[in-house]
């Protein structure tokens, strides 16, 4: 994939207009009972394959705006262009002192807003400093340290899930989409792919090109990987040298000691379902993507930064790069 800055295109732009135009044309003849074809407006969803929210949300604003270019995406862009990848030390020190007189989160949003003003850090962002500096008051019990899954080297798990596209992010694609991604357990270093259905064949090309993205850039090599059960992963079956399914076969073929998580336990799982959770606050959630081309464009775009920029709570607020080498560094 050629990862080279995104070219705007007007020709693409010029048919998204028109499409929407005629789009209109038809829900305007429906609203008023006149279409030949389309009784209810559901009719008329379901046959142009369209999500209603993402249709009526440019209707409306081309109502409002009366010009064509208020048919055009109007993205905000993924979240995570817009997160500080530090909080200023002045401030954090001020946190650290009130929270020696024990109060909590909100309390010290409150007094830090009269200091600070739109400098102050939220409530939750308050909190991560409480647990990187040791001083949230969290405990973890014996039972939940034994059940917890920490490998001491890069490489030797990945965690690997599919994930759901919501529908109308890729404003030109009516389709249903899906994310494949690989996370590793002792960096969390991840990438993803798209893919464009849960068969397994599907998957284990997306995975393919997971595995060869974090050889290539990351030199990461993996002994083990971690699946659900899901059917794309060979269902429930105990036989991991099975290699009638795609993703088994590939796991066989590479190497990879196949391990598949107990059923209805997806927290074993965790460190990707994590992943999903900040992908979808950082980067899904109210973006949209003229198409295909400017989404992989942008994905990539954000796992480099979640890699190599972004501090990772999991790791103590190390960035997943700073952890490749660090076991070998540890022994020297």
């Amino acid at each position: 994939m050629n990862y080279n800055a995104y070219s705007e295109d007007r020709t693409v732009d010029r048919k998204l207009i028109k499409h929407y135009k005629n789009l209109i044309a038809d829900y305007v003849l429906v609203k008023a009972k006149q279409h030949p074809n389309y009784k209810f407006a559901k009719d008329f969803y379901k046959d142009k394959d369209i999500c209603p929210q993402n249709f009526l949300k440019y209707y409306n604003r081309y109502l409002n705006e009366s010009k064509e270019e208020s048919l055009l995406p109007q993205k905000r862009g993924p979240k995570y262009k817009t997160i500080p990848l530090g909080i200023d030390k002045n401030i954090q020190d001020d946190i650290l002192d009130i929270r020696k007189d024990g109060h909590n989160k909100y309390v010290i949003f409150e007094v830090l807003k009269l200091k600070y003003g739109s400098l102050t850090p939220s409530p939750s962002t308050i909190y991560n400093i409480f647990k990187k500096n040791g001083v949230n008051k969290v405990t973890v019990t014996k039972r939940e340290l034994v059940q917890k899954i920490i490998k001491e080297k890069i490489g030797d798990m990945g965690h690997i899930d599919c994930y759901y596209l919501p529908k109308g992010i890729i404003d030109s694609s009516g389709k249903k989409d899906y994310l494949v991604c690989i996370i590793d357990d002792h960096g969390r270093l991840a990438w993803a792919e798209r893919i464009s259905d849960l068969q397994s064949l599907t998957v284990m090309f997306g995975l393919l090109r997971c595995f060869q993205t974090l050889k290539v850039r990351y030199s990461i090599v993996f002994k083990e990987a971690l699946t659900d059960n899901g059917p794309e992963f060979g269902g429930t079956s105990k036989f991991s040298e099975d290699t009638t399914n795609p993703c088994m076969h590939l796991f066989h073929e590479m190497g990879i000691k196949h391990r598949k998580i107990k059923p209805y336990r997806p927290q074993t799982n965790g460190k990707v379902e994590r992943f999903w959770r900040t992908l979808n606050e950082e980067f899904l959630d109210g973006a949209v993507f003229k198409d295909y081309d400017e989404f992989d464009l942008e994905l990539a775009k954000y796992l480099i930064y979640y890699n190599e920029y972004r501090p990772h709570q999991g790791i103590n607020g190390k960035k997943p790069i700073e952890m490749i080498g660090e076991k070998n560094d540890k022994n020297e």
